[in-house]
């Protein structure tokens, strides 16, 4: 969904809270309208308190996402940290921009 090299940021606070933005990273500014709402398909961003569970799962209260669906939902992902990688996978689910397709989805986070 977001091409082979997507691009972002996650975001952890001491507070608990977490900023996630991600996308293509083969964006252009958009021409017309219709580009423009392609845009929005090709990125995601959220934010919410989190909590973890075990070793190897956390759970974010979305308050703010540029999906309003996601609004006042958990996200539930399961992450593995091995040196200054970390790997987050979603569990099985319906995107929100495209009904009636699932999915998991798999990232890997490098620290900078």
């Amino acid at each position: 969904m977001f091409g082979p090299n997507p691009s972002g940021y996650l975001i952890h606070t001491d507070e608990g809270r977490m900023i996630a933005i991600l996308m293509r990273s083969d964006r252009v500014p958009p021409k017309e309208d219709a580009d423009g709402a392609a845009l929005f398909k090709s990125m995601m961003a959220y934010t919410g308190n989190c909590r973890t569970e075990g070793e190897d799962k956390y759970i974010c209260n979305v308050d703010f996402a540029w999906h309003p669906s996601w609004n006042g939902t958990e996200q539930n992902r399961f992450f593995k940290l091995d040196g200054d990688t970390l790997s987050i996978t979603t569990g099985q689910q319906t995107h929100p921009m495209f009904p009636g397709r699932t999915g998991r989805g798999i990232i890997t986070w490098t620290r900078a």
